[in-house]
């Protein structure tokens, strides 16, 4: 028997002599296509209502995104932020530690205050701080008031909300590395200091940074409500000028964009540093 006689009885009953020509045609899916150009089209039609729309008086929001009320506004928004992010970290790890700990008192204090803190709206803190002084008028022998300006009261206020929901993050994290490293480590004989350093927290790090950074995003937008006790923020900043000229939509523009573009960034730079932490894992984006 020749050996294309033996090739051809060998292919199974059914399957063509050349299946393995057949080209794989992927499935058409007609219905995305169409939902992703009616998409385009409502997008399109969105973009040139907007830039269309003389009521947004673009010029207006060109003069004032770079003037010097509303960069100072800016200035203290990111500041804010940052100052706020940075004590509320450290207070929220010193929760999250107290959470963890053996001791049933610092776990209870750890529990009540994020229960608390996350209880109550973040408005309704910022106006209890800012009229602390009608409770407690002086402290040490120093008037509350004079003790207290409204940046102050911000940042208390802030700070205070965001370590609840930090301390929670760092938690997550902490209980995120497993525990058969940790007592791997103890049995190399690792100092507590160095096992903390180079493997719990790289490995907590995976799943602190990605919450870590909404927050910060979070904060940033956030911080715009300390507009009601009359800190010069971004928003207050644009408040300020469109109370004397009127010209209310465009100076809110003028908000909209820098908080767009500053949380733009931001979001660029949580990718990199969530891929510098996913090293490794397979998970990198």
């Amino acid at each position: 028997m020749s050996s294309d006689t033996l090739a051809t009885s060998s292919a199974a009953p059914g399957i063509p002599e050349h299946a393995d020509t057949l080209r794989i045609v992927p499935q058409r899916r007609y219905g995305q296509w169409a939902a992703a150009v009616v998409v385009l089209v409502l997008l399109g039609l969105t973009v040139d209502s907007v830039l269309g729309n003389k009521a947004f008086q673009w010029g207006v929001v060109a003069d004032y995104f770079t003037s010097d009320s509303v960069l100072r506004g800016l200035w203290l928004t990111l500041w804010l932020t940052a100052v706020v992010m940075v004590l509320g970290f450290a207070l929220g790890t010193l929760l999250a530690a107290f959470r963890l700990s053996a001791n049933p008192v610092l776990r209870a204090v750890s529990w009540g205050y994020v229960w608390l803190f996350r209880s109550i709206p973040i408005l309704v803190q910022l106006l209890l701080w800012f009229n602390i002084g009608a409770l407690y008028p002086r402290v040490l022998g120093v008037r509350t008031v004079d003790l207290l300006s409204p940046v102050a009261v911000a940042i208390v206020g802030l700070t205070l909300h965001e370590a609840a929901y930090a301390a929670e993050v760092v938690r997550g994290g902490i209980l995120s590395v497993d525990r058969g490293q940790i007592e791997a480590a103890n049995a190399l004989g690792l100092s507590r200091w160095r096992r903390w350093r180079r493997i719990v927290l790289p490995q907590a790090m995976r799943a602190i940074v990605p919450p870590a950074g909404n927050m910060l995003i979070g904060a940033l937008k956030g911080t715009s409500i300390v507009s009601v006790i009359a800190v010069n923020d971004l928003l207050f900043s644009v408040q300020l000028v469109y109370h004397q000229t009127y010209q209310v939509i465009p100076l809110l523009m003028v908000a909209t964009l820098w908080y767009t573009v500053v949380t733009s960034v931001l979001g660029i730079a949580q990718y990199y540093v969530e891929k510098h932490y996913a090293r490794g894992t397979g998970a990198t984006r």
